[in-house]
């Protein structure tokens, strides 16, 4: 997600709509951002169809999470929320007072050291109130490597800070060891006193001091995640994100959550100990926010109707339906919106750990035989046609930094190839097809995604068994990687990845998904792992410079394609509503959603 020089211009193409007049890519309108004062109170209604699937901001990973996060966790850097792409793009202080840099003293030791200097007056809304530290922050590196809810990404973490790796190994070994003990809080929270990541330090309460292994241009970016917010002692009295964590989500942002009734509600209410002379980013205009969830059988023509309706007021989970696209662009509604991206999303990836059919999933011909069967411009046309979306053939998408155009596994028309399907199958022993089972969300597009996939490879004698989840339950049953292992539990899904940072994004574009890394709640879900990719996104990381990265993410690219480790299918566009009554909306690229720390209500509308 950072820049090269590569990658400028596509970037830059891809974000023409957002830039142009500080406005999106739109359908009638005067633009997201709605002039005028901002008006206090009300409630914000959020609707879903299955809601957030982790609320512990360690193990939070899906858009859906970090949209509810925004308002109760914070980090020492973030992004400025902006509708202008250049400026959604870059890191500005959190609850630190100042980026670092080596103008600035805050960036040292030829780029391996990182100093940030804490705001003072920043309060966790516990009973009493605390003061976020430095500490807070170190405590939740800490329970990154927990053996119940570990973070979502742990590669970024562990290639760049000091003594990260030995620390979680130490962890992993100690939970996993025989008579190892239980996985209670306080276990939990013993070993991690009693051990150290020797990178982290915190000579008083409002310094935090990082040691890198090497220098990383895109550090800021990754203290800029949601994992690396502050948090409290009392997490320690909790099992990671347990139903006992998720009745205790303490707030240092202007939202704190209140109400928690699983598969239900989430009321979100004004932090009364936050402050806005400390938070640069964030506002708290509305007094309340409200995600109700819906279940399975809501649709997105039912999300649509009500927003339209006015009893909703943002979709959590869910999009506008693809068929009504056409006359949402025609109707002139100024909170219809249509945004640019560049991301991976959807696409199919393969469970290499899988014994079904006799492992064929870690056979490469079978793979290929896929990468030939799939139909993608059945799949576009799920999310809206070449209208909304681009085709893609690489792991690396258009506008990200290595990306170049290639198609090792072309069709005609990107519609498929069944007879090349079939003889691929054949010379890898299927000359009469398989069975395979394949996970899908069971709700929104996703249904129509894997009938599309399954329709396509039936072509080539590929059964596929469709196995639903819901939105919540996807990614944490597809990162489980050690119940991965197990037959009939799955071989292919469709999930999406949306870069976690624009500009310099190499790191956040091939590393999550296909550098080795075969953990609980991976991002690999696969376990996708080959020491050719490997090697080459390590030389990448250590590139001096971003045009010097970008060769070695191309290389990583064209393997991880002859490796056949996934199906790309497309970039997608992100076309978004909001009720009439919703004003000031800022879209945040990194969510694909909109920022609800930004917008006001309407004083005119109910």
């Amino acid at each position: 997600m950072k820049r090269s020089v590569l990658s400028v211009a596509a970037v830059v193409l891809a974000a023409a709509g957002l830039a142009a007049c500080g406005g999106p890519a739109k359908s009638g309108g005067s633009g997201a951002t709605s002039p005028g004062k901002p008006v206090y109170g009300g409630t914000l209604r959020l609707v879903a169809s299955a809601g957030p699937d982790h609320f512990d901001p360690v193990s939070a990973y899906y858009t859906t999470d970090t949209q509810l996060e925004r308002a109760y966790a914070r980090q020492l850097v973030t992004y400025q929320p902006s509708n202008n792409w250049n400026q959604a793009e870059k890191i500005v202080p959190d609850i630190a007072t100042e980026v670092p840099t080596t103008s600035n003293g805050g960036i040292t030791n030829g780029g391996k050291t990182y100093t940030f200097h804490l705001r003072t007056g920043v309060m966790f809304n516990t009973s009493p109130p605390e003061a976020v530290t430095a500490s807070d922050f170190i405590r939740e590196f800490k329970r990154f490597c927990n053996p119940v809810a570990p973070v979502g990404n742990v590669t970024y973490y562990e290639s760049t800070i000091a003594g990260f790796t030995s620390y979680c190994n130490a962890e992993n070994s100690y939970f996993s060891a025989k008579n190892a003990p239980k996985a209670t809080a306080a276990n939990i929270a013993s070993f991690q006193h009693t051990h150290s990541i020797s990178g982290l330090s915190a000579p008083n309460p409002q310094t935090l001091v990082v040691h890198l292994t090497q220098p990383a241009a895109d550090f800021l970016n990754i203290m800029a995640m949601e994992f690396a917010s502050a948090a409290p002692p009392q997490w320690d009295n909790y099992v990671p994100d347990s139903a006992q964590f998720r009745q205790h989500v303490y707030s240092d942002g202007p939202y704190a959550i209140t109400t928690y009734v699983p598969g239900k509600e989430i009321v979100l209410t004004r932090n009364p100990v936050w402050k806005q002379s400390t938070d640069p980013v964030r506002h708290q205009y509305v007094s309340k926010i409200v995600e109700t969830i819906k279940g399975a059988n809501y649709s997105n023509n039912s999300a649509l109707a009500d927003i339209q309706a006015g009893t909703e007021d943002l979709e959590a989970d869910l999009v506008p339906p693809t068929t009504s696209i056409p006359t949402l662009q025609t109707s002139h509604n100024v909170n219809f919106h249509i945004w640019p991206g560049s991301n991976t999303n959807p696409y199919e990836v393969f469970n290499f750990q899988s014994p079904d059919a006799n492992h064929a999933m870690s056979k490469l011909k079978v793979r290929q035989a896929i990468e030939y069967g799939i139909n993608k411009v059945a799949i576009e046309k799920v999310y809206g046609g070449p209208a909304l979306n681009t085709i893609i053939n690489t792991a690396i998408p258009p506008g990200s930094v290595g990306y170049q155009p290639y198609n090792l596994y072309p069709t005609p028309n990107n519609e498929g190839n069944p007879a090349k399907c079939k003889s691929l199958l054949a010379q890898a022993g299927y000359p009469h097809g398989l069975t395979l089972i394949d996970v899908y969300r069971n709700a929104g597009n996703h249904p129509d995604v894997f009938q599309a996939v399954q329709g396509a490879l039936a072509k080539c004698g590929i059964k596929v068994v469709g196995k639903p989840e819901t939105e919540s339950d996807y990614y944490v049953y597809l990162g489980d990687a050690p119940a991965n292992k197990a037959p009939n539990r799955w071989d292919l899904s469709e999930p999406g990845w949306i870069p976690d940072w624009y500009g310099d994004n190499g790191r956040s574009t091939l590393q999550p998904l296909f550098q080795t890394n075969c953990v609980l709640n991976t991002t690999n879900d696969g376990c996708y792992s080959d020491p050719q990719t490997d090697k080459y996104i390590s030389e990448a990381l250590a590139a001096p410079t971003v045009s010097a990265a970008a060769p070695l993410w191309h290389k990583a690219d064209v393997q991880i394609m002859k490796d056949a480790a996934f199906v790309p299918f497309m970039s997608q566009k992100v076309p978004l509503i909001a009720s009439t009554r919703v004003q000031h909306l800022i879209y945040d690229p990194l969510g694909a959603d909109y920022n609800i720390t930004q917008c006001w209500l309407n004083p005119n509308h109910p």
